[in-house]
């Protein structure tokens, strides 16, 4: 029986195939520049069938990182709340992650990326576009200064995940999360929306 196009049949092959495909492209041109259309031509696939198992683009991603979360439900309940205590929240949900059964995943995710640049890339991408960039959306920051901000808040959260859960250096490692939100969530709400003398241009 001849097949009347080349294209791969709904199975879990075909699945993985996907996977990879998305994976390969994530990495090499990011999370914006990757299109479901790209992504099914390589996996050989129409790209309905990703629809199919994956829904959304964005879905895809996450299957790609194999993290049992998803930022656009917990960034915006995270950031529900005062404004001047956004840097504590999302502090609070970051630990709260990390110290569940879903950061040991999350850890091997890291370690990984230490030593792979595929790793490295899309995790990355992950926690600029998924994390990082819906934590400044929600909080309504100024465009111009949204990606630095971010960019920023990222050497607070990436140093807090290396120190208490790779290198896990005392007392922080064993530390209660309550004081590591009250130590650093400030630091992390300067860089969303406090002052940063000579960082931006002033009108």
């Amino acid at each position: 029986m001849v097949r009347r196009s080349g294209r791969r049949p709904g199975n879990q092959d075909t699945k993985q195939s996907i996977l990879e495909s998305a994976r390969k492209a994530f990495a090499e041109v990011g999370y914006d520049k990757a299109s479901v259309r790209a992504i099914a031509a390589v996996a050989g696939v129409d790209p309905a069938l990703i629809h199919h198992y994956f829904g959304t683009k964005e879905k895809l991603f996450l299957a790609t990182m194999n993290l049992p979360i998803n930022p656009a439900e917990v960034v915006p309940k995270a950031m529900a709340g005062p404004r001047e205590q956004a840097g504590e929240r999302l502090v609070a949900l970051l630990i709260s992650v990390w110290d569940s059964p879903a950061g040991i995943a999350a850890v091997g995710l890291l370690r990984s990326a230490m030593s792979n640049e595929w790793t490295a890339r899309l995790l990355r991408e992950f926690v600029v576009t998924q994390v990082l960039r819906r934590a400044v959306a929600e909080l309504d920051i100024d465009e111009k200064q949204a990606q630095t901000r971010a960019a920023l808040v990222a050497t607070q959260i990436g140093g807090l995940v290396m120190v208490r859960y790779v290198l896990k250096v005392e007392p922080v490692a064993s530390a209660p999360a309550e004081q590591l939100v009250a130590a650093i969530g400030p630091a992390v709400q300067r860089y969303l929306t406090g002052d940063l003398p000579g960082v931006f241009e002033t009108a």
